[in-house]
């Protein structure tokens, strides 16, 4: 399953076009954002429904004296009814301009940069990897959706802009349920499929499985040692990075991590976070048409560099680093520590073992504190064994507490989570991320 390379040659000839039709002091920019994608969903450990998704669209943007507006186009993939699309579309934009006030915090990239980046990791048989799938779960309760393909992204500008990116990638988010009702969740993600790989991830899943039949263990509220797997960091991450990297955020004093942009607060020197686009799945360039980078986000416990969308560098003075609008990274990547996977329940001792966290929300957000549920697979260990599953709990905690003071290590493997998003088409975004074992993380109920 491929996306073919004209393409990039049929979204060439709408931009031609565009470029031909605009009208001094017109100016314009194109996106392009195209997927095949194959959708498995499994129930029963047996597949229920199996679909092929492809389509492409453009996204228009028409400037003109300081107003801007814009329209997605459905493609066709045949030529002369996306050219006759993209003409109606460019009219309906004209027709629009004059009704619109300027924006002042506009600003266009009007250099022409060029990139290309193809990553065309062979993806497995569709066939093959629902066999595996199958003959693993065989006998369990297991429920899941696979999802695979290439996915493009392109763009291009009036200022001579041209930007082409396709990456290949799969997904298999799956839940293993125990005849009690009890679940553990997990998923196998990447760019390239490795037998070993997912056998091994699997049997991980299928190990606490065995685990969750023994009898809930409630623990009372308090402190305890706890070690919180890669699923779990992902979501005090994703918390944090909800306005927590964001310029326009951190210049208005609303950010989650404004202490540490202040220097009033750190995180462990174990720490390290960075937006690493190149390799990823995410486009070396955003929709507002700047090119991206690998970004420096904390060094070390300590801030390093914001995600400036084009809107926050015109209002603050900034220069635009191709964030985009919402400011937030897509291609998040961790550093890893030296805990190997092995020692983790030797090393956590006593405490508990969190396999994923759920319906996270901020308690006070200046402080970086959050609250959010246990769920899933979280297990009571003593003396580094697993002796029983852990009744669902809320805990309230701050990350500076958490990833900072009482951080004792990260695991020397990282896991790759990409997003399971699939509203109105596959997501790039990404996290690379290791285990953490913390001295103390606070249940409240």
């Amino acid at each position: 399953m491929s996306i073919s390379k004209s393409q990039v040659e049929a979204f060439k000839v709408l931009v031609n076009w565009l470029r031909d039709a605009v009208r001094e002091p017109e100016q314009f920019t194109l996106s392009y954002d195209a997927e095949s994608s194959a959708f498995v969903r499994f129930n029963h450990a047996k597949v229920r429904q199996a679909g092929q998704v492809q389509q492409a669209g453009i996204g228009l943007k028409l400037i003109d004296d300081g107003r801007h507006a814009d329209l997605h186009i459905t493609l066709s993939g045949e030529q002369s009814t996306d050219l006759q699309r993209l003409a109606e579309g460019l009219q309906q934009l004209r027709e629009t301009l004059p009704l619109l006030p300027q924006d002042p915090y506009l600003l266009l990239n009007h250099n022409g940069w060029q990139s290309q980046n193809v990553q065309e990791h062979p993806l497995p048989d569709t066939e093959q990897v629902v066999a595996e799938i199958a003959e693993a779960a065989e006998g369990l309760d297991l429920v899941g959706f696979y999802a695979a393909g290439p996915i493009s992204r392109g763009f291009a500008s009036s200022s001579g802009a041209f930007g082409w990116h396709q990456a290949n990638s799969f997904n298999f988010d799956f839940s293993l349920f125990h005849e009690n009702g009890e679940a553990v969740k997990a998923s196998y993600a990447g760019h390239e499929w490795s037998s070993e790989g997912f056998a091994k991830r699997f049997q991980q899943a299928r190990e606490q499985l065995e685990f969750l039949g023994r009898p809930l263990r409630t623990l009372p509220p308090g402190q305890y040692r706890a070690y919180l797997a890669p699923a779990a960091l992902e979501e005090i991450m994703g918390m944090l990075c909800w306005g927590g990297f964001s310029a326009q955020s951190i210049a208005s004093k609303s950010s989650p991590l404004q202490k540490l942009y202040a220097g009033d607060q750190t995180f462990s020197p174990l720490v390290s976070l960075d937006e690493k686009v190149s390799g990823s799945l995410s486009p070396a360039f955003s929709g507002e048409g700047y090119p991206r980078s690998d970004l420096r986000l904390i060094i070390e416990g300590k801030a390093g560099e914001q995600l400036v969308g084009s809107r926050s560098a015109a209002e603050y003075g900034l220069t635009a680093n191709g964030a985009g609008g919402g400011e937030s990274p897509s291609a998040l990547n961790m550093g890893a520590g030296d805990l190997p996977q092995t020692e983790i329940l030797k090393q956590l001792g006593t405490g508990l073992y969190i396999s994923n966290l759920w319906y996270l929300n901020f308690s006070d957000q200046p402080a970086a504190r959050l609250t959010g549920m246990t769920r899933f697979a979280t297990f009571w260990v003593e003396n580094g064994e697993i002796q029983a599953p852990v009744s669902t709990m809320r805990f309230d905690d701050s990350a500076y507490s958490l990833l900072g003071s009482q951080l004792e290590a990260l695991t020397a493997e990282r896991e790759l989570l990409l997003s399971a998003s699939t509203y109105s088409q596959r997501n790039t975004s990404s996290a690379l991320l290791p285990g953490a074992l913390v001295s103390r993380l606070t249940l409240t109920l």
